[in-house]
């Protein structure tokens, strides 16, 4: 928990930035697993931590834009629950630590709702991705679950996107804490990257640094040998010399802030030649999006220039053909990079993109290609100093998709599929850095994992 000037300051900001109403704040309840007394890992949602900054169950939160003013609606311990979990301060004194002297029992917020709208008083809520919630805002302001993202407030999003978006000096040093534990963990992968080895190991390994720094996961850690699947939680295969192992993960802080890395690795410490020069191609791209990343562009133009560099790598290859800019233009690099660059990266490892990807990545200016590939880019819009983000290309070599590429005869004109398809078995490499926008250009978050071919065999080998 930061100052509890930090979210007095957050919320008057908030207050300023709509014009009238009540913003409602539904704090996360616990999550039970298979009964009610057997319970996931709680995680607080992120925007009441970052207007409350509470991180416990059982909490609803209020800013009265009319009105000036807070509350807090949460209950305080009884008897059964100080037996289980020990004493409890009050509800009382953990809202005076975030600047906040209004509190009532958490039953008192469906009088206070409905009072508010008896008024005629706009009830401003967010959208809603934990069904718990949903069933608790239906009871609140009578929308159903299925009608809540046609009756959300666009212009509360909006304000806590232009809040959340530029990140302040206390969250970029949580940034910079994340980043560390996320150093050791990818560190921790190279140096497990041996013939003999399962996923898992290195999966388990790679938590747990991240719980003894006293946080979770920023999200289950990708660590896998078919780094052609982008997104992989299966941790069951068995490493053998030769194989490429993708290992994308983060740490999160005991606050909550994220760090997000990819490094793809030569199991035994290694890379065949045929691997090292699809990794090169990756490693231009990354550098190439560091380089070109600083206020005023727009993250879909460095997008396409690191796409270019990607193609013209390939050109060299032989796997295209023709003119770079021309291929990427036409759409033929998504066979090899059908994903975006990056997205931001804060409180969420993907920063707010449950109020939206469109709000968040998108504005009035630059809105979402229809381009396949294209279309997945998160992050669009123009970069301001105090975003974070991540800066992640790759290359993957997906059957289905060559297949489908193929057979519809798309990009002939810049494909050699002869050749991509002595690649099928190849996998996926893609190479990932957390970036912090700054006035003239842009900096790491964090200590550079090591990246360069050299650096990265030496590490598995060490």
């Amino acid at each position: 928990m930061f100052s509890k000037e930090i979210y007095i300051n957050r919320r008057e900001k908030l207050r300023q930035s709509m014009k009238d109403g009540i913003a409602l704040f539904l704090g996360n309840p616990d999550a039970p697993m298979n009964c009610a007394h057997n319970i996931y890992k709680y995680r607080q949602d992120s925007n009441f931590l970052y207007f409350f900054g509470l991180d416990h169950p059982g909490f609803a939160g209020v800013c009265d834009i009319d009105n000036n003013k807070d509350y807090i609606f949460g209950n305080d311990v009884d008897i059964d629950d100080i037996i289980w979990m020990g004493p409890q301060p009050s509800v009382k004194d953990q809202a005076a630590q975030v600047g906040i002297d209004a509190t009532a029992p958490f039953s008192d917020l469906n009088k206070f709702i409905s009072e508010a709208m008896e008024a005629g008083r706009k009830i401003h809520f967010l959208p809603v991705y934990r069904a718990e919630n949903k069933i608790l805002l239906e009871e609140l302001v009578g929308v159903k679950p299925a009608d809540i993202k046609d009756n959300i407030s666009e212009e509360f999003i909006k304000a806590i996107v232009a809040l959340r978006e530029i990140k302040e000096p206390c969250e970029i040093a949580e940034l910079e804490r994340a980043a560390e534990t996320g150093y050791q963990m990818h560190v921790t992968a190279m140096k497990m990257a041996q013939d003999g080895v399962y996923e898992r190991e290195v999966a388990g390994e790679v938590e747990a640094i991240s719980l003894r720094a006293g946080g979770m996961l920023s999200f289950p850690a990708i660590v896998s040998k078919r780094g052609e699947t982008l997104h992989n939680h299966e941790h069951g295969n068995l490493l053998k010399k030769g194989d490429l192992l993708l290992v994308d993960c983060g740490a999160e802080t005991d606050t909550h802030y994220a760090s997000d890395n990819t490094r793809t690795i030569p199991v035994g410490g290694k890379f065949t030649q045929k691997q090292k020069e699809i990794y090169e191609i990756v490693l231009a791209a990354i550098n190439k999006g560091t380089e070109l990343v600083r206020p005023g562009v727009t993250y879909r133009s460095v997008h396409l220039e690191v796409c270019k560099v990607i193609a013209s790598g390939l050109i060299k290859l032989g796997l295209m053909k023709g003119d770079a800019d021309s291929a990427v233009a036409a759409g033929a690099h998504t066979l090899f990079m059908p994903h975006g660059l990056g997205h931001m990266m804060g409180l969420d490892v993907h920063d707010m993109e449950d109020l939206g990807e469109d709000y968040v990545g998108y504005d009035d200016k630059v809105q979402r290609a229809s381009q396949f590939g294209t279309a997945y880019l998160r992050l669009g819009k123009e970069l301001k100093p105090g975003f974070v983000i991540t800066n992640e290309p790759g290359i993957y070599f997906i059957p289905a998709l060559i297949d489908k590429f193929q057979s519809e005869k798309q990009h002939l004109d810049y494909i050699n599929y002869d050749k991509v398809n002595e690649y099928r078995d190849f996998g996926g490499i893609r190479l990932e850095d957390d970036l912090l926008v700054t006035e003239n250009g842009c900096q790491l978050i964090g200590k550079r994992i090591p990246i360069t071919v050299e650096d990265v065999e030496n590490t598995v080998q060490s």
